[in-house]
């Protein structure tokens, strides 16, 4: 059995694309997830499975939540031990200044890095840092300034859905769960 964590796109954001995180639980452990448990209100959805193939897992877990949701949501899986080494992997600077906003950024496939970067721009290096590993972004700007990064606007650029992005905390906690 391998731990994974999904996390669901754009779910419970201002009122839209509402999904219970108690019935998802009870909808990932009706197909035959193990150990399944919920974090936070946002999508995100840790569960054991002997499934291997992570395309899989995906399109599994975008049917239960359209089946059980009547919603098309994105999703993206990792294992907490891929999750494990790309934390281990995180530039040295993000999630250091508790005075800034230090985001993982999660693609969905088929999208890649490249294309994320070209659809999203070149950092503002006074205001913003940006390095990846794996397929996935670290971004970490100073709250002060939040709103002259380059990066802020990532959620009204084109590839919006095709990624997911969480704050550190988050992604630390789920990491240890």
């Amino acid at each position: 059995m391998i731990k994974y964590i999904a996390f669901l796109r754009g779910v419970n954001i201002s009122g839209k694309n509402k999904v219970s995180m108690s019935l998802l639980k009870i909808a990932f452990e009706e197909i035959g997830f193990l150990e399944v448990k919920t974090y936070i209100n946002s999508g995100n959805v840790i569960f054991k499975s002997e499934i291997i193939d992570t395309l899989e897992l995906i399109k599994i877990c975008e049917k239960i939540i359209e089946d059980k949701f009547d919603l098309k949501i994105p999703v993206t899986v990792i294992s907490s031990n891929q999750l494990t080494n790309v934390l281990n992997n995180a530039p040295a600077w993000w999630n250091i200044d508790k005075q800034a906003v230090n985001y993982a950024i999660f693609l969905i496939e088929p999208i890649t890095i490249e294309e994320v970067f070209n659809a999203v721009g070149e950092i503002k290096p006074e205001y913003e840092k940006i390095e990846y590993y794996d397929n996935v972004i670290f971004w970490t700007a100073p709250l002060k300034t939040f709103s002259k990064t380059r990066w802020s606007k990532i959620a009204s650029s084109s590839i919006n859905n095709n990624v997911t992005i969480r704050n550190s905390n988050t992604v630390t906690k789920l990491s240890m769960m």
